[in-house]
């Protein structure tokens, strides 16, 4: 037995079956993967709350104000993907996006434009709030 083999597999250090050996036959192989054609990547979805119409979160925002425990239940569900979206957006773009409105001011805003837009959905009415916060500079 060497001293530098590896008694289970009976390999040398960066023999073939090694890290350092798969590492070496991965690049060899990269200018093969580069000719191949890249898959067309899926457009972006919304996904979640967003993509419910901006009649129905009229309806349960009127249920929250009324005090209804199953449209509390839902504008809650609202106010976290709302709050999820504004994280990631102010995580990305490295600025707050609703420029120091808090969530419930937010939800209040997208309410009034979902009375004004009810064919719109939740996620358009979030960006446009978004949008109009940020021209606001």
């Amino acid at each position: 037995m060497k001293i530098y083999e590896n008694p289970v597999t009976r390999q040398r250090p960066g023999g073939p079956g090694s890290l350092a050996g798969r590492f070496s036959r991965g690049l060899r192989a990269l200018p093969l993967l580069l000719l191949l054609p890249l898959p067309l990547q899926a457009a972006p979805e919304v996904l979640g709350y967003g993509v419910k119409g901006c009649e129905e979160y009229t309806r349960v925002f009127s249920g929250w104000e009324a005090g209804e425990a199953d449209a509390i239940a839902e504008y809650l569900h609202y106010r976290d993907w709302l709050a999820g979206l504004v994280t990631g957006l102010s995580l990305a773009t490295g600025s707050d996006v609703l420029r120091g409105v808090d969530v419930k001011g937010a939800m209040r805003r997208i309410q009034v434009y979902c009375d004004e837009h009810p064919t719109e959905d939740f996620f358009i009415a979030s960006m446009d709030l978004v949008r109009t916060l940020n021209s606001l500079r």
